[in-house]
């Protein structure tokens, strides 16, 4: 049969077509990777920088060479990210020009951003200011949103990207200290968010760091779910890189994205033993996979 093959050039380009159009129907149905990090002050700011308090990490050449080789490991086709002061201290972990890097511009040094790998490209992006509630409540500036629509060319996926105010990571609703009512205003605002995506049929995610442990039967969960029917990838499961307690790093899938979560797919990059000396981040980067139609 082998021999009959290459002694027929026609068969031998007929052969090769058929190869090459399943290897690449293969990476187009190959599922994609989807993740959120924060970066615990990514800045290469000056110690001295105004928008830079005294007790934040110093991070010397082996700890940002470690964070690089976390971010490669990682190998995840969209990224959101928390606590990045500006794209330079960004690219020092996704340095490849192929890669599309957007980071929100607030006048603080813990943006929030996007990290998408080919074929993915940003169609659209707005930065949600009423996310930072400090105009209302006093105190130092919050942590902007970020609303982005992203595509590969086929689908397409709306992402609200957050961190959210710290301090009420597991009170009740009622509760009036601890930034647990910026917290309610911003939980407000995500549903009200969702709630349009699902009006208008979109497929979305919500990814970031809420500071609050989310399982079904949480009050702020419930609250901000009333109405619409999301996938919280992270409910029932501990992270290992929080000592076992529930996540506060959260993927939400909502619309046709529910439908393309791929069963036991979630993941925590935990940080090597050999890396346990070393200044990266006090969060995992949290992962799961999407098999999209």
């Amino acid at each position: 049969m082998f021999s009959a093959i290459l002694a027929s050039p026609s068969k031998l380009r007929y052969c090769l077509f058929l190869a090459v159009w399943a290897l690449s129907h293969a990476a187009e149905a190959a599922p994609i990777k989807i993740a959120t990090w924060n970066l615990d002050w990514l800045t290469l700011l000056p110690v001295s920088a105004p928008q830079l308090p005294a007790n934040i990490p110093h991070r010397g050449t082996r700890d940002w060479a470690a964070l690089s080789d976390i971010a490669h490991r990682l190998n995840a086709d969209i990224v959101a990210v928390q606590e990045v002061s500006d794209e330079a201290a960004l690219k020092r972990l996704f340095p490849s020009p192929d890669d599309t890097l957007l980071l929100t511009t607030a006048p603080i040094a813990q943006n929030i951003g996007l990290v998408l790998h080919p074929p993915w490209r940003m169609v659209a992006h707005e930065e949600l200011r009423d996310f930072d509630r400090s105009p209302s409540h006093g105190g130092h500036a919050l942590r902007p949103g970020l609303d982005v629509t992203i595509t590969n060319g086929t689908q397409i996926l709306r992402l609200l990207v957050a961190h959210l105010k710290s301090g009420c990571w597991d009170r009740t609703w009622k509760e009036n200290g601890h930034a647990c009512p910026i917290l309610r205003e911003q939980i407000d605002l995500i549903a009200n968010w969702m709630t349009e995506r699902d009006d208008e049929g979109e497929a979305y995610a919500v990814l970031g760091d809420f500071n609050r442990r989310l399982t079904m039967h949480d009050p702020y969960y419930l609250h901000m779910t009333q109405g619409i029917d999301p996938v919280l990838v992270t409910s029932g499961f501990a992270n290992p890189c929080e000592g076992g307690n529930y996540f506060i790093d959260h993927i939400l899938l909502g619309g046709p994205a529910r439908k393309w979560l791929v069963r036991d797919s979630l993941r925590v990059l935990t940080y090597r033993p050999e890396e346990s000396g070393l200044t990266l981040s006090d969060h995992c980067p949290v992962s799961v996979r999407l098999d999209l139609p």
